[in-house]
């Protein structure tokens, strides 16, 4: 069944989009209505500045306030200012259906699956029309749609941002899951070489539909699954041919500058790679009710936000998560050295909490020194077993022997993604244990 299909079925599109705007919404945000029906935004889609906005600031993702496949450098202008411990509702855009191999029309590229115009967010349009088609090379720059950065008053190096999730909020009742030749966990790598592993024939997409060298994107036989979403009993779930699945809303990137380079073109600033301030982390117990702590290297922290996920299973796999926007409302708090509020580690590491567990993170190469596809899982292991111990030693006051064999009694340390050329693990250190 198509797009149109299911967003119009017998549920009922007023049912499926009233679903859609309480997804994520969750308790009571201070200063907020405690829910989307209080705040007079059901039954729409969520374009900017219509629907519940749960922050004091809020902020768009027009053209002048986002950066398309770069982060913010530490010397880069903020588009918005606020003080510590005050709240922020971030509209997101999904750069899935603005792409350059999907043609760089959304309301084309989603009308072919059954979306009416009105149903295709405003911002995401203007965002594709507003990049010069000669200047944005699409094998070059990163995908994301990259929104801020956030000047938070008296955030300085050393310190550290933490970052609650208040609300997170799909905008759209569908998402997109794309597989590109030469990214995901079953690449062709540049050359024609195949990874070690697998061979030519299980490399995905298949290796006949290859059209990279013609050198036009949307030739290059890449692959995007539309995926609705469905509105049951169980919540909302993303239907694809023969399955579905439940929505798990989530924010891949959330970041704070982390370098000083000003040129578009250092590895470090691409939005593809997660580095020591976040960015691309694509960790998907990153939802609602959790904390992400970041260490931060600029004046006011430059906290920015993007790759707004639907789902994603661990790994991303195929390369993209159930891709879709979001609008997220954050609480941004600066913890000084010294003071109660945030992980020890997290003053030189990012670092997650939710409500059940802490999330030490490892990644392959933090600080963006050699990159590649072929990045090496083991490193972002031990990574994350250092990290762990360092926590469960300092914060926790365990034996570090002890806390080396708690953590292979009893944690889980987890792939977060193999697709970023920087790739991650994360371990999930249940609190109830202590």
């Amino acid at each position: 069944m198509d797009g149109a299909s299911w967003i119009r079925s017998a549920l009922g599109r007023r049912t499926l989009l009233r679903a859609v705007a309480a997804a994520g919404a969750g308790g009571a945000v201070s200063g907020a209505a405690s829910s989307p029906a209080a705040a007079g935004g059901i039954g729409q889609i969520l374009q900017p500045g219509r629907g519940p906005i749960h922050g004091r600031h809020y902020l768009r993702s027009d053209p002048d306030e986002v950066r398309w496949g770069y982060v913010p450098s530490t010397t880069a202008a903020p588009v918005l200012r606020m003080r510590s411990g005050e709240t922020v509702t971030v509209d997101t855009v999904s750069h899935e259906g603005i792409l350059e191999d999907q043609g760089r029309d959304p309301v084309a590229w989603f009308g072919r699956h059954g979306v009416a115009r009105g149903e295709v967010l405003t911002d995401a349009i203007a965002v594709a029309r507003s990049y010069d088609r000669t200047v944005r090379n699409f094998d070059v720059d990163g995908p994301h749609v990259v929104t801020g950065p956030i000047h938070v008053a008296g955030a300085a190096p050393g310190d550290v941002l933490k970052i609650e999730v208040l609300s997170v909020l799909p905008r759209v009742p569908y998402g997109v899951v794309s597989s590109r030749h030469g990214k995901g966990a079953l690449p062709r790598l540049a050359g024609g070489a195949v990874p070690a592993g697998i061979t030519e024939a299980e490399i995905m997409p298949p290796v006949a539909t290859d059209g990279r060298p013609g050198g036009d994107p949307v030739r290059y036989g890449n692959v995007s699954v539309f995926t609705p979403v469905r509105a049951t009993r169980r919540g909302l779930t993303g239907v694809m041919p023969g399955v579905a699945f439940p929505l798990n809303p989530f924010m891949g990137m959330m970041g704070v500058a982390f370098t000083a380079s000003g040129s578009l073109t250092d590895a470090t600033l691409n939005s593809i790679p997660p580095t020591l301030g976040g960015g691309n982390i694509d960790i998907n117990l990153l939802g609602r009710g959790a904390t992400f702590y970041l260490p931060v290297f600029a004046e006011g922290a430059l906290f920015y936000a993007g790759d707004p996920h639907l789902a994603m299973g661990n790994g991303e796999v195929a390369l993209t998560a159930m891709e879709g926007s979001l609008r997220a409302t954050y609480r941004l708090t600066v913890v000084k050295p010294g003071k109660r509020g945030a992980p020890s580690v997290a003053f030189g590491y990012p670092f997650a909490e939710t409500a059940d567990a802490w999330v030490p993170i490892g990644l392959s190469d933090p600080d963006g020194s050699t990159g590649g596809q072929g990045s090496d899982l083991g490193i972002a292991m031990r990574r994350a077993v250092v990290n762990a111990l360092d926590f469960l030693e300092r914060d926790r006051g365990m034996d570090r022997a002890v806390a080396y064999a708690y953590l292979s009694a009893a944690a889980n340390f987890e792939v977060s993604q193999v697709v970023d050329r920087t790739v991650g693990v994360h371990a999930v250190i249940p609190k109830d244990h202590f």
